[in-house]
């Protein structure tokens, strides 16, 4: 059994070509950044939000320490706001939902903006993309959100999108789950 982002990773490595372009929707320490980075290779790019201007300076520490920081356009802004920079299609884009590890956990993603950013990428997904969104509900606010972005996933019309969930229901303390979302 994987761990949901271990998960993530492994769909987006499947879906993310060699030079394409990915989009990290929530930056936080930069870990997923980093990993879509290493994906796209030198000719890729990607680019990465965070509304709080720590998460986006220890993402380009991550960066710049891995010696990919070229491949990366870093922006503090709102997920929602994806349209202002994306002109072209997207092939991956990860979401982690919930707060920056190690900071308020009083900041956190927002349902609207959420579905918001969702409505924007799932129209500039590439044939074959992919959208990864790992949901933490322990957090006030997570279970409103993961039901805002659920209820959106259900609503694509299947010709065109393939939606798929997997979460641990067993489990205590309420482990993230993942949401993916792929366009035929």
């Amino acid at each position: 059994m994987k761990k949901p982002l271990l998960f993530a990773r492994e769909l987006i490595a499947e879906k993310l070509p060699t030079g394409g372009v990915a989009v990290d929707a929530t930056c936080g320490n930069g870990h997923d950044t980093l990993f879509l980075a290493q994906q796209v290779g030198p000719g890729g790019t990607v680019l990465a939000f965070d509304i709080q201007q720590q998460a986006v300076d220890a993402t380009k520490e991550r960066l710049a320490e891995a010696a990919l920081l070229d491949r990366v356009q870093l922006y503090t802004d709102s997920h929602a706001n994806l349209d202002d920079y994306v002109q072209s299609g997207i092939d991956a884009m990860m979401f982690n939902l919930g707060y920056l590890p190690g900071s308020d956990h009083e900041v956190v993603t927002q349902p609207q903006t959420t579905v918001a950013a969702l409505g924007v990428a799932v129209e500039k997904l590439n044939k074959n993309g992919i959208i990864t969104l790992v949901v933490y509900t322990g957090h006030a606010g997570g279970p409103e959100e993961y039901q805002a972005v659920r209820k959106f996933a259900a609503t694509l019309p299947q010709r065109d999108y393939i939606v798929l969930e997997y979460q641990l229901i067993n489990q205590i303390n309420r482990p993230p789950l993942l949401l993916a979302i792929t366009r035929r």
